[in-house]
């Protein structure tokens, strides 16, 4: 794998229902060993405690026997692990697929929605623009009219809704990444699954192959010998797609939440947002590198800030296209 430390055993859930096995174990020795002592002096104690320390010192001593017998626990822990929860990674990112076609359904709908909000923001800014424009006009009239309080009045609304403006500006400018952010996520999000899904066709497959022509005897023969196991370097490969992809998902979930959130405290009508919302976003922008995003996170944010950059909201959601595109999971079995 060229994809970083893979998860150890013991922090997978077979591994916590191997440590809780574990103690159970070791309490039954400890309870053993007390009735051994107490009886000692017997024959069968006595070859009874014989036992045990010779289990022990071949352990210590002979490395393959430890293997063994590691491997012989583990997969014991995965099989009554598999009963109760889904760990088969294949399984797992079969699942995936479809919380990603879920996610995407909504992504879109809310791409929709905040198109549609910038569109009557932007009404909302150009009208202000044309009311500020007839107040200052008519403040100007009235000046050379010296019609003192009517110019006192034009100017002030005038000076408030360039207020108002430079605040929908901003709130404008904060829609402008959101919308950058979710029309990229969306466009990543349908070239992960698109992905996913090639590699649990594929992978599927070579799995049975696996399974089919590594026993658990032969792989246990192949651990005892120091060779590596095909079948659990396979499951490790799988686990960390499962993983990444685990990641990318909640990640794309929680900017959901972000999104939301920032878009119902927008209330157009009155001009107004609550500052909550925008919070979250601008959290969001502070926060680290984005896994679904990659580089183009920043590339986002400088464009967005950018008054030379114009985004065209009409433009339609471009759709995943796989043309001489490598598969981003390709490398997990390098």
């Amino acid at each position: 794998m060229s994809t970083g430390k893979p998860k150890s055993f013991w922090k997978k859930p077979e591994g916590v229902v191997g440590a809780i096995f574990l103690v159970g174990i070791i309490g039954a020795l400890g309870v053993l060993g007390m009735a051994i002592a107490a009886s000692f002096g017997s024959i069968m104690s006595t070859i009874g405690l014989i036992a045990i320390l010779g289990t022990i010192v071949f352990l210590a001593i002979d490395k393959k026997g430890r293997n063994l017998v590691s491997y012989m626990y583990k997969s014991a822990m995965r099989w009554i692990t598999g009963l109760f929860i889904t760990i088969d990674p294949i399984a797992i990112l079969k699942s995936y697929i479809e919380d990603l076609k879920g996610n995407l359904r909504k992504m879109n709908k809310q791409i929709s929605q905040l198109r549609g909000q910038m569109h009557k923001l932007k009404e909302v800014i150009h009208n202000n623009k044309k009311e500020i424009a007839s107040n200052l006009e008519m403040a100007s009239r009235a000046k050379d009219n010296e019609k003192r309080n009517v110019l006192i009045l034009k100017s002030r609304k005038a000076g408030r809704l360039k207020e108002s403006n430079m605040r929908l500006e901003d709130l404008y400018k904060k829609m402008e990444v959101l919308y950058r952010v979710l029309v990229k996520m969306y466009e990543n999000s349908e070239i992960l699954t698109e992905d996913i899904k090639d590699q649990v066709m594929v992978k599927e497959q070579e799995y049975n192959a696996i399974k089919a022509s590594n026993s658990a005897m032969k792989s246990a023969m192949s651990v005892i010998s120091g060779d590596p196991d095909k079948r659990a370097m396979f499951d490790t490969a799988m686990e960390a797609i499962a993983d990444d992809v685990s990641n990318k998902v909640g990640e794309m979930e929680r900017f959901m939440e972000v999104s939301s959130s920032f878009m119902d405290s927008v209330d157009l009508q009155n001009g107004v947002f609550e500052e909550e919302g925008l919070k979250m976003l601008e959290k969001w922008e502070k926060e680290g590198t984005s896994l679904l995003l990659g580089d183009d996170k920043l590339d986002i944010l400088d464009k967005a800030n950018d008054d030379t950059e114009e985004l065209d909201i009409s433009e339609p959601v471009k759709t995943a296209v796989k043309v001489n595109r490598e598969n981003q999971y390709d490398g997990f079995f390098d």
